[in-house]
């Protein structure tokens, strides 16, 4: 008997406003959505509540969004270990993203250049390709990234 519950999201994030403003929008669209303020707290949390998706910054208070990957990844349980992530920050050297391409992310996106419907965006397309087989949670995609060079600023 399937049912029909509301995929589970876990919101990494030490900023209260945007952590607030994200599960806003991902509640409104019908997900379920478990917070975490701190690393430590990702840790915990992670473990207890096995999130269908992970919503993660990275530079976060007790422990880094590296250590929190570091810690899924090194799950025994393939199911969790497998689980998807999507890096939330506004770190954005070539040695940030190529750590977190490491560590299997399945998006990184800067927080300055993404609206909310774009996060939601990425995570419903995410939940779509991991459900149906078409982006194993072991890939790594590319990081979405802007081309700054193509950025333009316009005066309001």
């Amino acid at each position: 008997m399937e049912t029909n519950q509301p995929r589970k999201i876990m919101v990494v994030e030490d900023d209260p406003a945007m952590r607030e403003i994200v599960t806003h929008k991902l509640t409104a669209n019908g997900f379920e959505v478990k917070q975490a303020e701190d690393g430590k707290k990702a840790v915990d949390l992670f473990a207890e509540e096995k999130p269908d998706l992970v919503l993660l910054d990275l530079m976060l208070p007790e422990v880094d969004g590296f250590g929190v990957l570091k810690y899924i990844r090194g799950n025994q349980d393939p199911k969790l270990s497998n689980t998807p992530v999507i890096v939330l920050s506004n770190l954005w050297s070539n040695k940030d993203i190529l750590s977190a391409q490491a560590l299997r992310v399945q998006a990184y996106m800067v927080k300055a250049y993404f609206t909310t419907e774009e996060i939601l965006n990425k995570i419903k397309e995410i939940l779509t390709q991991t459900q149906s087989g078409g982006l194993s949670p072991k890939q790594s995609a590319e990081p979405q990234v802007p081309d700054l060079s193509t950025q333009t600023v316009t005066p309001s």
